[in-house]
């Protein structure tokens, strides 16, 4: 049998897409340990029943295994500051969330799309990680949109599908990509010595398959388009850009020329539009936090919208 990387695994793995979440209880002192964790889901209606897996190397790993109970806070579209907050080894980390003890007493956050309050019902092997399975005691469904993630990024449901929905005149609507791999970003020639991001023409109908469709055949690489990076008007040519986010595969490119991210050639680039993207894909790269921008060539908005979550 071949040996499977665990990298590669974990970032197969993180092509799906699932909500964010916090899971909370109390130690044997009493006081409130946490942790954020996508690896949450629903098992059963009747008895009511929801799990999530834990890492043994986790340093939650024994209160929570020895805990009566644990709670699973779904982090609203608003909270990403609290998910990278329980992400990171902070001293205090319920000292910056507004939380009460829930019926059945473990932590609970206020303005979370929804929380499950449960008991410890059964605790599963799973290899390197174990599966608390929890019975849901009480819960709060706070209806607001959860917080998404994939492939090591954050998302938010409304607003991609606002960005979108903003580039959807009349104009010519351009998808294109800041393909990057391995802290280098392909470009393409506009013309000699004049680059611009790998782009095409969507129409009606089309979606970002038709751009991974486009990397893929051009470069003769593997492309996985990613979430919206920048979502701009140019006036001047009456043009929607939808820029994406996507990492390309291992080979030799047939088309283009990779540079690394430090050394982008910010002064040679296509348009003063396209050298912003680029500078701002280079700074926000550092600590991987990215946003997404929304409104003209000439001024708009980033919205912060993405980052790494380390559950």
């Amino acid at each position: 049998m071949a040996l499977i990387d665990p990298r590669a695994l974990r970032d197969a793995f993180g092509a799906f897409l699932t909500g964010v979440t916090v899971v909370t209880t109390h130690d044997a002192t009493g006081q409130p340990v946490g942790f954020t964790a996508n690896s949450f889901t629903s098992v059963s209606l009747d008895p009511p029943l929801l799990l999530v897996c834990l890492a043994r190397s986790s340093r939650n790993f024994e209160t929570l295994t020895k805990a009566q109970g644990f709670a699973i806070n779904i982090l609203s579209e608003t909270q990403k500051d609290i998910s990278n907050t329980f992400a990171r080894p902070v001293d205090d980390r319920f000292a910056s969330v507004d939380w009460k003890p829930g019926p059945h007493g473990a932590p609970v956050f206020s303005d979370v799309a929804a929380w499950f309050d449960c008991s410890t019902e059964t605790i599963v092997d799973g290899g390197d990680h174990v599966i608390l399975i929890g019975k849901v005691e009480a819960f709060e469904n706070g209806k607001s949109n959860g917080l998404g993630y994939a492939r090591g990024s954050y998302f938010t449901p409304l607003l991609a599908q606002n960005a979108v929905s903003a580039a959807g005149s009349e104009a010519t609507v351009i998808a294109g990509a800041v393909a990057a791999r391995d802290g280098e970003v392909l470009l393409v020639e506009k013309e000699a010595g004049v680059y611009t991001l790998p782009s095409c023409e969507l129409v009606s109908g089309d979606g970002p398959e038709k751009l991974q469709k486009y990397l893929s055949g051009a470069t003769r690489l593997s492309a996985s388009i990613g979430f919206i990076y920048s979502v701009y008007e140019d006036t001047g040519a009456a043009k929607q850009h939808i820029v994406y986010r996507c990492q390309l595969g291992a080979g030799e490119q047939a088309a283009g020329r990779f540079f690394a991210i430090d050394a982008l050639p910010l002064t040679t680039v296509a348009d003063p539009a396209t050298a912003d993207i680029l500078r701002r894909y280079a700074a926000e790269s550092v600590l991987g936090n990215f946003g997404m921008y929304v409104g003209s060539e000439r001024s708009g908005r980033v919205h912060a919208v993405a980052g790494k979550v380390q559950p």
